[in-house]
């Protein structure tokens, strides 16, 4: 049911391309005025995606919020509304260095309390409205996920909480920072580098130094760990780096067994690809009676 539902709404998404808009101005009053009233609606549905008791009604609700959601983006000058109170239900993201594009990003946990589910749609700026569903293709990436590209609205499903860009052979790549936590016995948190094409979103790309046990190069750098846990992926813009938890475990062969080890590894940008960094903390011997001194990294999200 749950795969018909994804297949239906990600053509639902698909078929509503090209439907015309005015450019990209200010929102005119009267245009906000009907963008707030459907905006009203698209919370009132987030709140039952969420809160709804039986849990098969949230895909039902989930049905009725992407019809409204692409009535509402058909809207002239849509893509300038800022949709504020819907952006508390979910996450509306902007590409933070040159706006080229909007994603609304939502989860839901159906089809009961345990499973979750990911959603996206990346909004385009234009006179006629582009919108790209992306359906959740992460439980068939088990084995390796690392080293794939996902095109046609495939993405590894992620709630995610930081967009970046970086510059390769003159092709934007934007860096998905998110998190996955559709499995009942771990945790992911992912770097996705996406670009945007003319035929869509492509995830993946060959950004990191990095090979995997087979000696594929990465496409994204995923960490995953026990469910129980926290453990932090972001940038530190001090350091200018990505930093993450060294992660351990007494049995490698089970993900779900990781944890960190209070150190940090991180990347740094050069020659057009996320370089390894060790020890971006180092560990300190301490006798007795010291104090360690030094700012660590404070994770933003955990």
């Amino acid at each position: 049911m749950i795969t018909r539902l994804i297949a239906s709404l990600l053509l639902f998404f698909s078929v509503s391309l090209s439907v015309p808009a005015r450019a990209q101005d200010d929102v005119e009053p009267g245009e906000s005025a009907t963008l707030a009233q459907l905006e009203d609606s698209l919370v009132v549905y987030a709140d039952s995606i969420y809160e709804a008791p039986i849990p098969d009604t949230r895909l039902y609700y989930n049905d009725k919020f992407v019809k409204l959601l692409v009535r509402a983006l058909k809207a002239p000058n849509s893509y300038s509304y800022p949709f504020k109170k819907l952006d508390a239900r979910m996450n509306i993201l902007i590409s933070p260095d040159d706006k080229s594009f909007r994603m609304f990003n939502w989860v839901i946990a159906a089809p009961n309390d345990e499973d979750r589910r990911y959603y996206g749609a990346i909004q385009l700026p234009g006179e006629t409205l582009k919108l790209f569903g992306l359906s959740d293709y992460s439980d068939k990436m088990t084995a390796a996920p690392e080293d794939s590209v996902l095109t046609g609205g495939k993405w590894f499903g992620a709630l995610y909480y930081r967009i970046m860009s970086r510059e390769v052979d003159g092709e934007t790549v934007y860096m998905m920072f998110g998190v996955n936590e559709a499995s009942r016995i771990s945790k992911k948190k992912l770097i996705d580098p996406m670009v945007l094409t003319d035929k869509g979103p492509r995830f993946g790309a060959p950004v990191f130094a990095l090979n995997n046990k087979a000696g594929r190069p990465y496409h994204r750098f995923v960490l995953e760990y026990k469910k129980s846990v926290n453990v932090s992926l972001n940038w530190d813009e001090e350091k200018k780096l990505v930093y993450f938890d060294r992660l351990t475990s007494e049995d490698p062969n089970r993900k779900y067994t990781y944890v960190p080890t209070s150190q940090y590894d991180g990347f740094r940008w050069q020659n057009g690809k996320w370089n390894i960094v060790k020890d971006i903390i180092p560990v300190m011997e301490m006798k007795d009676g010291e104090a360690p001194s030094g700012a660590p990294i404070t994770p933003e999200t955990k």
